[in-house]
C-alpha cells in the first residue's frame, strides 16, 4: 500500500531533575552542598532516508517519545543525557505542525535531518545555589519541561519528470519501456493506484520519471484520487501529458488535453508554467495524416507546446519524447530554481512562548488555582521543608501579578490557593 501521508504525536524528553545533596564524610562535619546537574532530555529528530518509499510504518505506530534526561546524584555527579530520537521518512517529507498548519522543513535530501522538538534542559543541582550568605541551599532546579505536539508528515515524490493525463491512455507503459521499473499494466481505469517511479537512461544522462495516477474531471476537488497524486505533480520539473489521440476510449482528444490542463490550474496555476510535451500516444491506432490528428496537433501547438506521435507498446516515437525531456531538464538545470512559497513555522518564536511566564488565575467553587509553564517548574522545584525555597516561590507568585489579580476576585484571608495539588491558605501579611 502506498501511504503518503501520516499523522503522529511527537514528545521530546523532560530534563533530569537536579539533586539536592550534602557531604556526609568521616571528619568533615560540615560538608557542603554536593546535588549534580540533571541530564539533558532527548531531542526529537526528522531524518530522510532514501531507502524508504511510503509513510506506511506510522499507519500503525503513532507515538514517538525521546528518552527523559536522568536526575542529578550526590558528589556532584550529573544525570545522563536523554538519548536522541530519530525519526526516518523518505525523501520528499514534509513536516508540518497540525495546530498553525505552518510548515516546519521539508527534507528533501537523503540524510537530511532537523530537530522538531527540542528537549528540556536539565535542573541545577544545589551545589550550583551555594553563595557566601547561602552555604547549604536545601533546594534544586526542576528540569525543563518536554516539547509535544502533533505533527502531519505529507510526502511529494521527488522526479524530474511527472506523466500526467487521462486513465487508460498510456502512461504506464511508457514508463515501462523507458524504464526498469515494472508498474501494473490492464486495459481498464485506474489500473494504477500508485505512483510508480523509474530512471530513465538516454544518450549520455538519467533522470527520473513518475507515472502519476490517472486524474479525472474534478479532480481539483477530490474527485476520483483528487489532491492524493495531484501534490505529487508538484516537485517535478517537467511533464509530459499523454493523450490518447485514437480516441479509442469514444473521447474527444482536443477535449481531454484541455480538461486535464484545466485540472492543473485549478489546483496550482504553478503547474501549468512547467514545460509541458504532449505525447500524442496510441498514433499506431489512427494515422498522422489523419484530419482528427491534424486537428489536434494543430490545436496543441497553437497553445505553444511541442507534439510528438507516439506508441508506446512499440516503442515508436518514445525516444523522441525522452529526448526532449532530457533536453528541457538540461535548460532548467541551467536556471536558478524557484523558492517554493511554504509559510514557515517560527521555531524561534516557539522557543520564546510569551505565556511561559503568565500566571493564570481562576476559581473552582473553593480554592482559588494558580497555572503556569514558569510557575510550575519553579513549583517543582520547591522544597517545601526548606522556608527559603517556599519564599522564593510566594515571591514568584507576587511578582507575576496573580496576588493583585486574586485580590480583585475578591480572596480573603483564610481562603486556600492550589498549586497542582498542593493547597495552602492565603494570609494578606505574607505579601507585605
Amino acid at each position: 500500500m502506498f501511504v503518503d501521508r501520516a499523522k503522529i504525536y511527537i514528545r521530546s524528553g523532560k530534563g533530569g531533575d537536579g539533586a539536592v545533596s550534602f557531604r556526609r564524610e568521616p571528619f568533615v562535619p560540615e560538608g557542603g552542598p554536593d546535588g549534580g546537574d540533571g541530564g539533558k532530555g532527548g531531542d526529537v529528530i526528522f531524518q530522510a532516508d532514501e531507502n524508504l518509499r511510503t509513510l506506511m510504518d506510522f499507519r500503525y505506530k503513532r507515538k514517538y517519545e525521546a528518552e527523559n534526561g536522568q536526575n542529578g546524584m550526590k558528589k556532584k555527579r550529573f544525570g545522563k543525557n536523554g538519548q536522541d530520537l530519530v525519526i526516518k521518512v523518505p525523501v520528499g517529507t514534509m513536516i508540518i505542525d497540525e495546530e498553525s498548519g505552518l510548515l516546519m522543513k521539508d527534507l528533501t535530501e537523503n540524510g537530511q535531518s532537523f530537530v522538531a522538538a527540542k528537549g528540556g534542559k536539565g535542573g541545577k543541582g544545589n551545589a550550583k545555589y551555594a553563595t557566601s550568605t547561602r552555604q547549604a541551599p536545601n533546594f534544586a532546579e526542576a528540569g525543563g519541561f518536554a516539547k509535544e505536539r502533533q505533527v502531519i508528515l505529507e510526502m511529494k515524490l521527488i522526479a524530474d519528470v511527472g506523466l500526467v493525463g487521462f486513465p487508460n491512455v498510456g502512461k504506464s507503459t511508457l514508463l515501462s519501456v523507458s524504464t526498469s521499473a515494472r508498474p501494473k499494466i490492464a486495459n481498464y481505469h485506474f489500473t494504477t493506484i500508485a505512483p510508480n517511479l523509474g530512471v530513465v537512461q538516454i544518450y549520455d544522462t538519467s533522470f527520473v520519471m513518475a507515472d502519476i495516477a490517472g486524474i479525472i474531471e474534478g479532480a481539483h476537488e477530490g474527485a476520483g484520487l483528487g489532491h492524493k497524486f495531484l501534490k505529487h505533480i508538484e516537485r517535478t520539473k517537467v511533464l509530459i501529458h499523454v493523450v490518447d489521440v485514437s480516441g479509442s476510449e469514444g473521447r474527444d482528444p482536443v477535449e481531454d488535453f484541455d480538461k486535464i490542463n484545466k485540472e492543473l490550474e485549478q489546483y496550482s496555476p504553478k503547474l501549468l508554467k512547467k514545460p509541458q510535451i504532449v505525447a500524442a500516444n496510441k498514433i499506431d491506432l489512427t494515422d498522422e495524416e489523419s484530419p482528427e490528428y491534424i486537428e489536434f496537433k494543430e490545436y496543441v501547438e497553437s497553445k505553444g507546446y511541442k507534439v510528438f506521435p507516439m506508441s508506446a507498446p512499440i516503442n515508436i516515437g518514445v525516444r523522441e519524447v525522452l529526448a526532449e525531456a532530457a533536453s528541457q531538464l538540461q535548460r532548467l538545470s541551467e536556471e536558478p530554481p524557484e523558492d517554493d512559497e511554504y509559510e514557515m513555522f517560527d521555531f524561534e518564536a516557539d522557543e520564546q512562548d510569551p505565556d511561559y511566564r503568565v500566571v493564570k488565575v481562576t476559581f473552582d467553587g473553593r480554592n482559588y488555582v494558580l497555572e503556569g509553564r514558569q510557575l510550575e517548574k519553579i513549583f517543582n522545584s520547591t522544597n517545601f521543608n526548606d522556608a527559603g525555597s517556599l519564599r522564593y516561590l510566594y515571591k514568584y507568585i507576587e511578582k507575576s501579578g496573580a496576588v493583585e489579580k486574586m485580590r480583585e476576585m475578591g480572596i480573603e484571608d483564610g481562603d486556600t490557593i492550589r498549586i497542582k495539588d498542593f493547597e495552602f491558605e492565603y494570609l494578606d501579611e505574607d505579601y507585605l
